[in-house]
């Protein structure tokens, strides 16, 4: 998994570097060009990655090989990813408010073990919060629904 992780950052330090190498990567008259900083971002990501390389290919190369995961912290992974890809979902299909509510009652139920009443305070409480924050101090609208507004009867459009 090392050998693979490392050539697959390999791939994308080269990208970047490429990228950034037709932005320009020098020193110009102002100052930095547009593709300095990725340049040099891009260089320590494939100096790391060779390294890596060399120590997975060469150096443990005699190294007993081993299970990348066991089944139980794939199982706690899983039960975060899945639930946070469907989030991610959600922020696109019914907006980011719902969905934060959603996402924050169903992991205090079944993650936190806590009751149903308090999930759905703090849940709504802080879709509450982030609503007021976003859309009327800092007046930056977030995504309301692709499919429909859930919140179109408060007049969240």
């Amino acid at each position: 998994m090392d050998i693979i992780t490392s050539l697959v950052f390999l791939a994308i330090g080269i990208t970047v570097m490429v990228g950034s190498l037709k932005l320009g990567a020098s020193w110009g008259v102002d100052g930095p060009e547009a593709g300095y900083f990725p340049f040099y971002i891009s260089l320590i990501i494939l100096l790391s990655s060779t390294v890596t390389l060399y120590q997975a290919a060469i150096v443990n190369k005699k190294k007993k090989t081993e299970s990348f995961v066991d089944s139980e912290p794939l199982k706690q992974v899983m039960a975060v990813l899945l639930p946070a890809t469907v989030f991610v979902l959600g922020v696109q299909l019914i907006g980011i408010y719902v969905s934060a509510a959603l996402y924050i009652a169903i992991f205090m139920v079944w993650l936190g073990k806590y009751p149903i009443w308090k999930a759905v305070a703090v849940s709504v409480g802080v879709s509450a919060a982030l609503y007021l924050m976003f859309e009327y101090w800092f007046q930056v609208p977030l995504p309301h629904g692709a499919w429909f507004n859930p919140l179109e009867f408060l007049g969240v459009r």
